[in-house]
């Protein structure tokens, strides 16, 4: 059905944002409309079987026509152009739309456990019906497609919001399972487990939410982009002549689609320099339009045609190396001087790192001066890595 009705929604012509904007509405929709079927089908049910765990879940599908209802509005607004006030475009309201969903995921499990703790307490027998127990199976097929379809477009847009409704509809279907399995139960063998039922639904939907609110909530606290995306850049600005390689690598992520990068690429250092900016005006140009983002790139002259720095700087990276196969150097110098020679150079130190950035660099110089010479002093600047 989505893809039959994205043929009306979705045009060639359109842009890779409007694509983005104008699925999520589509996919909002088609949830709004579905949920309200099955709130009217499972309230039915319920009051015909006098079944809390189907009432609930019935008004547990009201709140997934709400929460649909805010993705669709997250995706418009997250649509807009930038502005005065948002310079960078309003990406991340699609973030903060996934967040309300996962909330409302997590405070309906909360009063879906808390009435089914009241049922447990007070339990009451549940009408079986041929006709409820259609209503329930329909619903599980119904949750089956949207948690498919949102998932599918969700990993087709590299939408957190999406991921999240699929998440949330996936939860349902095994909701809407558990609850049609304890009244089959209650009807073939007179136990009546309507609450305990109620209680694992909404602890699986509780638990659902939470990894849904660490989806999407990751992104506005700042986590680091995909490994393939970091592939990319560097593949493309790697393979032009003349760059030797890259560093420092930052990505800014103000919604799906919006990254500004910043880099460090080395380039030769006897290069001349006005064909160097060139090649990094068009590198940057080509970044924006084969993945769509704004770039920044600093150039980092490497001497390559001094032996004695050349063999330095090997010698180095191999003590470096020595302390941690993470660890790493860049933008490398040698000054030498009448008493003593400084070697300059960056090492990046991965978060988490099984020694303090302070013992790292006094790990260095002690190992410098003891491999290489006692007239050898390194200045380092310690860096981190932002990309996985």
């Amino acid at each position: 059905m989505i893809t039959l009705l994205a043929r009306f929604f979705v045009h060639e012509e359109d842009s890779p944002a409007e694509v983005r904007e104008r699925y999520g509405m589509l996919c909002g929709l088609v949830g709004i409309f579905l949920n309200i079927i099955l709130f009217a089908g499972k309230l039915f049910a319920g009051r015909m079987c006098h079944s809390i765990a189907i009432t609930a879940d019935a008004f547990n599908n009201l709140s997934d026509a709400g929460s649909s209802a805010v993705t669709l509005v997250g995706f418009r607004l997250a649509g807009q152009k930038p502005d005065t006030e948002h310079p960078f475009g309003h990406g991340r309201i699609e973030y903060v739309s996934g967040l309300i969903v996962s909330a409302a995921i997590l405070i309906m499990a909360v009063e879906l456990i808390r009435d089914s703790v009241g049922k447990i307490i007070n339990p009451q027998a549940t009408d079986f019906s041929l006709v409820s127990a259609g209503i329930l199976l329909a619903s599980i097929a119904v949750k089956l497609y949207m948690s498919y379809y949102n998932r599918k477009v969700g990993d087709q847009l590299d939408s957190a919001a999406m991921r999240a409704t699929a998440t949330d509809s996936l939860s349902d279907m095994a909701a809407t399972t558990v609850v049609l399995i304890a009244m089959l139960i209650g009807h073939y063998t007179g136990l009546y487990i309507d609450g305990w039922c109620g209680v694992l639904v909404g602890g699986f939907i509780f638990f659902a939410g939470i990894s849904a609110a660490r989806d999407t909530l990751n992104p506005l606290l700042g986590q680091p982009p995909e490994e393939d995306f970091v592939r990319k850049i560097s593949e493309l600005v790697t393979g032009h002549e003349g760059i030797m390689g890259i560093h420092d690598l930052v990505v800014h992520d103000y919604g799906p689609g919006r990254q500004m990068i910043s880099l460090h690429a080395e380039v030769p250092a006897d290069a001349d320099i006005l064909e160097i900016h060139d090649l990094i005006d068009r590198i940057e140009l080509e970044l924006k339009e084969k993945l769509f983002c704004e770039t920044v790139i600093h150039m980092d002259p490497i001497v390559t045609k001094d032996e004695a720095t050349g063999k330095t700087r090997d010698k180095v990276k191999e003590i470096v190396k020595g302390i941690g196969e993470e660890l790493s150097i860049h933008d490398f110098r040698m000054v030498p001087g009448p008493s003593h020679t400084n070697l300059i150079f960056d090492v990046v130190i991965p978060f988490g790192f099984k020694m303090e950035d302070e013992d790292v660099t006094k790990e260095i110089q002690r190992r410098i001066m003891h491999e290489i010479g006692e007239n050898y002093f390194a200045v380092i600047q310690v860096d981190k890595m932002y990309v996985k």
